[in-house]
């Protein structure tokens, strides 16, 4: 089974945390906690020095992690060291300017060999997409996630939708990551994607923090990121093992 497929068969709960928090060398067991507590899905950002579409909290993790001292290639060595013993599917997400520092091809070269399914890359245009990268991470078997908003036109969404692969990342709201926003639970958004036939399973980010949100976006949606609650936990540091395991349960169970 290829990346791309992978990717394809897990698509309920996505959890999100940002690499070398809370320290440099937490990665590798807090995969193996999201996995062994039942979500589905893992999203790891690569920290950056401007994260414009970040809220203060993920802001605060990438501050954090390049204090700690992570980068691109000390997270490859940290996925490869437990790639045999992860199943669930790996999205890295982050901004274009570490990637082209690292060397585009290199980077999906590196992704592929730490058994990574695909890409979340916000301020990516598209048509930059379609014109320069896009047959790159084809030679490596990695998807590519857009993101749209209940900003987004009908005709848009469908062309971000026919440009992406393993699944579409509906955010909830316009805003930065960690807003509480109605559109979590904005039912009008929600049928809006579900009648548009896309291609891609649909799943919703952005303000989901406990069961009822994410219980709320899956009954019109494949499924729930969750990303500043987590990682909230992870900032506060003392009994974070036992604390963000706790938290997953208390959605998937």
């Amino acid at each position: 089974m290829n990346n791309t497929d992978n990717i394809q068969q897990h698509k309920k709960l996505n959890i999100y945390f940002t690499a070398g928090i809370p320290r440099l060398n937490d990665t590798a067991e807090i995969l193996k906690i999201i996995q062994s507590s039942g979500a589905e899905m893992v999203e790891i950002g690569m920290p950056y020095s401007d994260p414009v579409a970040d809220g203060p909290v993920i802001q605060k993790a990438h501050e954090l992690a390049l204090s700690n001292g992570m980068t691109i290639a000390t997270l490859f060595e940290q996925l490869k060291s437990v790639k045999s013993e992860i199943d669930i599917p790996i999205v890295l997400m982050g901004y274009i300017n570490p990637v082209l520092r690292f060397g585009f091809e290199s980077f999906c070269r590196e992704c592929a060999a730490s058994s990574v399914s695909g890409l979340i890359i916000p301020d990516l245009p598209p048509i930059e997409f379609e014109k320069n990268y896009q047959p790159v991470l084809k030679q490596y078997g990695l998807n590519f996630i857009f993101l749209v908003t209940p900003e987004t036109s009908d005709e848009r969404i469908k062309y971000l939708d026919s440009l992406s692969s393993g699944f579409l990342y509906a955010v909830s709201s316009s805003s930065t990551t960690g807003n509480i926003s109605k559109e979590v639970n904005n039912e009008e958004y929600l049928n809006r994607l579900a009648s548009l036939n896309l291609k891609n399973p649909v799943m919703i980010g952005f303000g989901i923090k406990n069961k009822e949100d994410f219980q709320n976006v899956t009954r019109k949606a494949a499924g729930g990121i969750i990303g500043t609650a987590f990682v909230n936990i992870l900032l506060e540091n003392d009994g974070w093992k036992e604390k963000t395991a706790e938290f997953i349960h208390s959605i998937v169970d």
